[in-house]
């Protein structure tokens, strides 16, 4: 090569992000045949989140057995590398050359990498404190929950003493787990919803396990502090009584937002909603070649279910590989407030070929419903209407696929509505 020049390589396949679904895609891909297949990590090792969340509950779904979140993420790589693909750590995808060639930053240098298909597997991130725009002072101990797993995990340090954790989703009861193997005691955790949004024995354990006090309807009005946190002030919106917790550490955990920033630079077709890439039931995203699977479609559901979405993509791009034509229009999905976000959020006239990721539609509300009925419609016909189990902004309702095959591949988008609440 000449001084400045860039060097370049191919592969049939490059998965950007070595996480649950990044590992699992690659996997399932090999096993189908593929050929070179790359995947592509920024992290000094693969797997993702749960390589440094150090409890059970892992690899249910597509393992069938309970796992530690490390050994997880290593049987999730040992099985990607078993299989033939490559994982490069320490390798940052920082954009799209001509051609639609990546642009890879690595230990080694910098080169580009071609590739006729690629997966977009990278998860997504908790907001932390300035998204949030939670005021008060600046001091150490505050962070998200990733930045405490590393800590503890990792590194082996002792975050502080008494935390209050901001949020009650599943990653908030991980934080609590994670702050107790950290030495250190959860006074509070507080969420502006009126109820928690994980499972009914996780907060029963919480509370009896820890002895951790959960504040519904309550908001972070400031963090006090000079160096260190010396508290926090909380208000509640229903009665608007304001209360001041001494602790050291918060902890804002959930309020998920995609690490889309790669999709964005694709001029990939974003939701609006997740802020995620919009996909088909395939997985398929408005650039063709392009996939998307996991966390960066959607805030965020479990490893295992990222995991799987992995596989369901993986499947979609063996096809088109073999020569299956990409879509040449799309009809979106769109929800009306107080329904969030619903993923796949695009249809095609070949949806009804290929069910979504384990056969259902994933739905997301902003206020938690019991047994809410939804209703979904086209050009004023209704397609589909039904009760999701539950429905909430930290767990998602589940749809039945069904209903794609009565959508008018010319006529407008699909529109889900929340039409009645017992």
């Amino acid at each position: 090569m000449t001084p400045g020049e860039v060097r370049r390589e191919s592969c049939e396949v490059a998965i950007v992000g070595g996480g649950p679904a990044g590992l699992a895609a690659a996997a399932h891909l090999r096993r189908a045949g593929a050929g070179r297949v790359l995947v592509l990590d920024r992290e000094p090792e693969p797997g993702g989140i749960p390589r440094h969340a150090k409890h059970q509950g892992f690899g249910l779904r597509d393992l069938h057995r309970a796992m530690a979140g490390p050994d997880y993420a290593s049987r999730l790589a040992e099985r990607a590398t078993s299989a033939g693909a490559e994982i490069r750590a320490e390798a940052q995808v920082t954009g799209w050359g001509s051609g639609g060639v990546l642009a890879v930053t690595a230990p080694v240098g910098r080169y580009e990498l071609e590739a006729p298909a690629v997966v977009l597997a990278t998860g997504c991130r908790e907001r932390p404190r300035s998204a949030r725009l939670v005021p008060g002072s600046r001091p150490q101990g505050v962070m998200t929950t990733s930045t405490l797993q590393q800590l503890v995990y990792l590194h082996g340090a002792r975050p502080g003493r008494r935390a209050v954790i901001v949020g009650a989703e599943h990653v908030s009861f991980s934080a609590l787990l994670t702050l107790s193997h950290g030495g250190a005691r959860a006074v509070a955790m507080v969420t502006e919803h009126p109820q928690h949004e994980t499972f009914a024995p996780f907060r029963l354990g919480a509370a009896l396990r820890y002895r951790c006090p959960l504040f519904v309807r309550t908001r972070v009005r400031a963090i006090r502090g000079r160096r260190r946190v010396d508290a926090v002030e909380l208000a509640n919106l229903d009665g608007g009584q304001n209360r001041e917790i001494a602790c050291d550490l918060v902890v804002f955990t959930a309020d998920w937002i995609p690490d889309h920033e790669l999709a964005a630079l694709a001029e990939v077709e974003l939701d609006p909603l997740t802020r995620g890439p919009a996909v088909d039931a395939s997985l398929r995203t408005s650039r063709p070649g392009v996939f998307a699977a996991g966390n960066v479609l959607h805030g965020a559901e479990t490893a295992d279910i990222a995991s799987l979405s992995g596989r369901h993509a993986a499947t979609a791009v063996a096809r088109y590989l073999d020569g299956e034509p990409w879509p040449e229009s799309r009809i979106p999905i769109r929800c009306e407030p107080p329904l969030g976000w619903i993923v796949p959020n695009a249809l095609t006239a070949r949806s009804g070929a290929q069910p979504p990721p384990r056969g259902r539609f994933l739905l997301r509300s902003g206020n938690a419903s019991r047994r809410p009925r939804v209703e979904l419609t086209q050009d004023g016909r209704r397609l589909w209407t039904g009760r999701p189990r539950r429905l909430g902004p930290g767990r998602s309702g589940r749809l039945p696929a069904d209903w794609t095959a009565a959508v008018d591949p010319d006529g407008g988008l699909v529109t889900a509505r929340l039409t009645a609440t017992p």
